[in-house]
């Protein structure tokens, strides 16, 4: 080993008197005094939250008794960011900041629950949580406990809006927070675990859409440990200066404060945080006294500290401390072995708690004085619990944008280029409290006439080009970036701090983010069992460029499966649509845009359809979320002989297309038509609120005729929806099973027999009474379906008397004899 390259080791490992960047010596000795006092404090109730259920001020010898019988927590990351949160406290008092606190790395409960109860704010939240031995035992012993909290800073930790352990949302979630937040600044830990992830790599850019006029500030302080569960983290073993390179080239200026010798780091760290909070408000200042944006090089600190500082070195003849043992609970043996017993009371007594918890159980006023009071704790800022800054929408009256349907069946509009004028007047109404997120796709899902109301926002250079139909403002309400995660994770701390907002994406990439909307659900849903948590605008996804039209995509674009990831979730948080046509898209969006505590998830094609609703029929429609469609059944005041279902824009115009084929080779056939907006209507009324009661279901659907339903997604879904209904076997669903390729519309619905044809064939095998009737049928309906695929196969395009097909259908056996289909 070089000389050269044993440096570059010592130079990357956290021990030793402290290195930084920025030097300065701003704390008194009794500062650090205070603040050292301050971090044992903190130090010593993480340790005892993991550990302890009696005894909590050791005031008598640790006893096995005295031991939580499963220890669940995590120490590792605890000391920095105790470290960071309490000096950023100083600054807060110093400087009047507005300030959160987003802890990233994962199971990092122990830090931030420490600092609320410290703070005051865990008390008055918890009253049985007081601070004084009762309560502290209250409150070591709820932690990953049945009936208490997890681990993570789940939605019961007051000044938390971000788990931690979401792996790679955490500078996400904080920009999300920042927009039109001028005064905020988000104090941001950064796990270097959670640094590996793709989402947080993609997010280091969010500063290339912070306008310092309008929006706050994020300050990232990435946490380099040094080590995941097991292994150590790649951002901690490679150089100084090529991680200094990597946030240079990110579009950051990187500060350092490295080391493990207490006194020098309480400076270091003092010195650091106040240089990049004197910088954030100089750049804000500039850019708002001048009037003229510009994207500064945002100040971020790179934090190394041994894993599990404070720590024993070594336990057993084994590393902790500095160490990936020291991740978890970093001494397992506790209940069982003696020795690793008494390591562990030596090691909490070395925190000294008789001294800084006194007589009363709690810290000393002098030490609570370097808290901040009232809503300026970060564990109390109201942002944190968003609901109680949300201010109802501005909406315009969505009737106003109504469609004019003269023929149901027959008129033709593009559903989604017209709900985007009701969309810019939303965004015109609240310039201040929403925002449209989108990978790249607001102008391809045709939602273009947004812009007139609100450009991308873009802190990039300008080219001339640009003035052509860029779009781009540094003002503007239109955040795109071509990250799924990082548009979600922007949407989720936005709407999580009291605002409004709606991501579009094409259908087919919206699983990129399944994990992250899964996180959302889990946290609005824990909300609500939360008494302090005020309800929160509802999470709006609008998912068009839909499966049934990805014909140029080809096969790896055809995935509707993302509302199987949303059925999981809980029904108290969950809601779909599929309104068929535009009248029913806007009276569903106008509910969505004032909805709260829902994830909505909305699917609505994007190309021009049928459209079949007036505007009082749709509201109806919508409202019912499922009914008979009567200008399409034949079944009227007589027993239907079939029902034909269908739920999706694009499956209802095959389904209704099906109806008129049926009704061309039978026309003395009982129809029934029924349409679903809402899919939850499905599941039974005792398993989600919106579902139908078994007298409704048998209403519409009877229970015991033929039911052909042509559905958007996966067909086995609608199965598992409507297992419990009476006459379930009858239900036969047609939907997407997994066959595509680079096809035309109808090529791709034959292949899953989601297409007219094969949805008449299906009724007319269900139907036995028919007899030969339905055999010639079948065999016409055949042929014509074989011709029509023959044609888009040979043409590249379909017979353009099927796609340009509306109701009723007049003179289609003339059309088909011009082209061979029948004789």
């Amino acid at each position: 080993m070089t000389d050269t390259h044993q440096a570059e080791i010592e130079e990357i490992r956290p021990f030793g008197k402290a290195r930084s960047t920025v030097k300065g010596e701003p704390l008194s000795k009794e500062e650090i005094e205070k603040y050292n006092d301050f971090f044992k404090a903190s130090l010593y109730l993480s340790l005892g939250m993991i550990y302890l259920k009696e005894n909590p001020l050791l005031r008598e010898p640790l006893k096995v008794e005295h031991i939580k019988g499963r220890q669940l927590g995590h120490f590792g990351s605890a000391p920095g960011q105790i470290f960071t949160y309490m000096h950023f406290n100083r600054l807060i008092k110093k400087y009047d900041l507005d300030a959160l606190f987003v802890s990233g790395p994962g199971h990092g409960a122990p830090a931030v629950i420490s600092q609320a109860y410290l703070e005051g704010t865990y008390s008055e939240v918890y009253p049985q949580k007081s601070e004084d031995p009762a309560g502290m035992q209250v409150f070591f012993k709820q932690f990953s406990f049945p009936g208490g909290v997890g681990s993570h800073a789940t939605p019961e930790t007051p000044g938390s809006i971000h788990e931690g352990g979401e792996l790679g949302y955490s500078i996400s979630h904080a920009f999300g927070t920042v927009f039109d937040n001028p005064s905020l600044i988000t104090l941001t830990m950064v796990g270097d675990g959670e640094a590996e992830t793709g989402p947080l790599a993609t997010a280091w850019h969010s500063t290339k859409f912070l306008n310092p006029i309008c929006d706050g500030a994020v300050l990232p302080v990435l946490h380099l440990n040094g080590y995941k569960i097991n292994n150590p983290t790649v951002l901690a073993r490679i150089s100084h200066k090529e991680l200094e390179q990597l946030f240079y080239g990110y579009g950051w200026q990187p500060y350092f404060v490295e080391g493990e010798e207490i006194e020098s780091m309480h400076q270091a760290m003092a010195a650091t945080l106040e240089h990049c909070v004197q910088e954030i408000r100089k750049y804000q200042k500039e850019a708002r006294d001048s009037g003229k944006p510009f994207r500064p090089r945002w100040p971020m600190i790179v934090l190394r500290t041994p894993k599990g500082w404070t720590a024993p070195r070594k336990v057993n003849g084994h590393y902790l401390s500095g160490f990936w043992r020291s991740h978890q609970v970093p001494i397992t043996g506790t209940t069982t072995n003696p020795a690793d017993l008494k390591t562990l009371e030596e090691w909490m007594r070395g925190y000294e708690p008789e001294r800084l918890f006194g007589k009363e159980g709690r810290i000393s006023d002098e030490l609570k004085a370097l808290c901040p009071t009232g809503n300026k704790r970060m564990s109390a800022n109201p942002v944190a619990n968003g609901g109680l800054l949300a201010v109802p929408l501005k909406m315009p009256d969505f009737r106003d944008y109504a469609i004019n349907v003269d023929k149901s069946g027959a008129t033709v509009e593009g559903s989604m280029a017209n709900f985007a004028k009701f969309l810019r007047d939303i965004i015109k109404n609240n310039p201040n409290n929403f925002r449209l997120m989108g990978p790249d796709e607001t102008e391809s899902n045709k939602l273009a006439a947004v812009y007139e109301a609100g450009k991308k926002v873009w802190m990039g250079e300008y080219f001339e080009e640009d003035e052509d139909g860029g779009n781009l403002s540094p003002f503007g309400r239109v955040m795109e970036i071509l990250s799924e995660h990082t548009c979600e994770g922007w949407l989720e701390g936005y709407i999580l701090s009291g605002r409004h907002g709606m991501l579009n994406s094409y259908e087919p990439f919206i699983h990129v983010i399944d994990s992250m909307v899964n996180q959302h659900c889990k946290w609005i849903e824990k909300c609500l069992e939360v008494e302090w948590r005020v309800k929160v605008p509802s999470l709006n996804i609008l998912l068009t460029a839909v499966v049934w039209r990805q014909d140029h995509n080809g096969f790896t674009h055809q995935d509707p499966g993302f509302l199987d990831v949303i059925c999981n979730k809980s029904p108290e948080v969950v809601r779909i649509y599929l309104p068929p046509d535009g009248n029913c898209l806007l009276s569903v969006m106008d509910h969505c845009f004032r909805s709260q505590n829902y994830v909505n998830v909305v699917v609505a094609d994007k190309q021009p359809h049928i459209q079949y609703l007036t505007m009082e029929q749709a509201i109806e429609h919508c409202t019912k979320g499922i009914g008979i469609w009567p200008q399409f059944s034949t079944d009227a005041g007589e027993e239907p002989d079939l029902i034909m279902a269908s739920c999706g824009d694009v499956s209802t115009n095959e389904s209704l297309a099906a109806i008129d084929l049926l009704l061309q080779h039978f026309p003395d056939l009982k129809i029934r038509c029924v349409n679903v907006v809402d899919l939850f209507k499905l599941i039974h009324h005792t398993d989600h609120p919106h579902g139908l009661t078994d007298k409704e279901w048998i209403a519409l659907f009877t229970e015991n005729k033929p039911i052909i339903f042509n559905f958007h997604s996966y067909p086995w879904l609608v199965h598992r929806l409507t297992y419990k209904r009476p006459g379930s076997a009858n239900i036969h669903v047609r939907g997407y099973k997994e066959k595509g390729n680079i096809d035309t519309p109808l090529e791709l619905a034959i292949r899953n027999q989601t297409d007219r044809f094969s949805l008449a064939m299906d009724a007319i095998d269900r139907m036995p009474s028919l007899g030969n009737r339905g055999a010639t049928a079948r065999d016409a309906l055949k042929s014509q379906q074989v011709a029509a695929a023959n044609y888009s196969f040979e043409h590249g395009v379909d017979p353009k008397f099927l796609s340009d097909w509306s109701w009723p259908q007049e003179g289609v056996k003339e059309k088909l004899q011009k082209l061979n289909i029948v004789s």
